[in-house]
């Protein structure tokens, strides 16, 4: 019990710090970049149009108009869409990096995007992210192991305040559930329409928290029995070298 109360006690303040961040006059990249140029105004406004329409849908055009500049601007500062789309890429990686160590301090727990959420300022790093998983992006890859890099460490740093359970395969476990929370980001707009909450922005109000967070913690706690544990570990892990090799 007690291990349930210092869990919620992390997600207050997580919650707390959502609220605060909020209010906050913070650079939408972290201070990265002047917002107040052209060029910023540019690349947030891409960000934007990739996040909420994709690659194929975005144009110079649509783009210029976002950022209230001409075509012909944006063509001076990226020189074509591959360009503007690698600064988009570039800036949204910079943009988790920056947010780590504010998620881990908050104790983000057993969600590894929680730091894709932990700013309401600047353009929609979650939504963009979704959106490079499905379209493709050279970056995808990096961002993908950096965000299962911090899952490690969120887990470590939960098993070690008595949080979780600790484990025999932390970085194969912390993968699984980094994909498994990945791909419910690229089905973010079906999680929407089936639980009423929106993963891609903050949950810093009690009710998305609760809509989306009470169910996790009970799938996480408590969704397989011991008897099925136990059978799955007979079957499937604690498996001999030599049938290993059969198979």
């Amino acid at each position: 019990m007690e291990g349930v109360v210092r869990f919620w006690s992390l997600v207050e303040q997580a919650y707390r710090l959502l609220i605060m961040r909020s209010t906050e006059a913070i650079p939408a990249d972290g201070g990265l970049t002047d917002d107040r140029t052209a060029k910023a105004r540019i690349r947030d406004a891409a960000v934007v149009w990739f996040a909420e329409h994709g690659v194929a849908a975005t144009t110079v055009r649509k783009v210029a108009s976002a950022a209230g500049v001409s075509p012909g601007l944006v063509m001076h500062h990226f020189r074509s869409m591959e360009g503007l789309r690698s600064a988009c890429d570039e800036y949204v990686v910079a943009r988790i990096r920056d947010l780590k160590s504010d998620a881990m301090a908050a104790g983000t727990g057993f969600d590894p995007l929680a730091a894709l959420r932990s700013s309401t300022a600047g353009p929609p790093i979650a939504r963009y992210l979704a959106r490079t998983l499905v379209d493709g992006s050279p970056y995808v890859d990096d961002l993908v192991d950096e965000i299962v890099a911090d899952a490690v460490e969120y887990t470590q740093a939960g098993v070690e305040t008595g949080l979780l359970i600790p484990g025999k395969y932390p970085q194969q476990r912390a993968a699984i559930l980094t994909i498994w929370s990945l791909g419910a980001l690229v089905l973010h707009e079906h999680l929407e329409r089936l639980i009423g909450v929106d993963i891609t922005g903050p949950l810093d109000d009690q009710r998305s928290a609760s809509a989306y967070l009470a169910p996790l913690l009970e799938i996480f706690s408590g969704f397989f029995t011991e008897t099925t544990v136990k059978l799955m570990n007979e079957a499937f892990v604690d498996v001999p070298a030599e049938e290993e090799g059969a198979l």
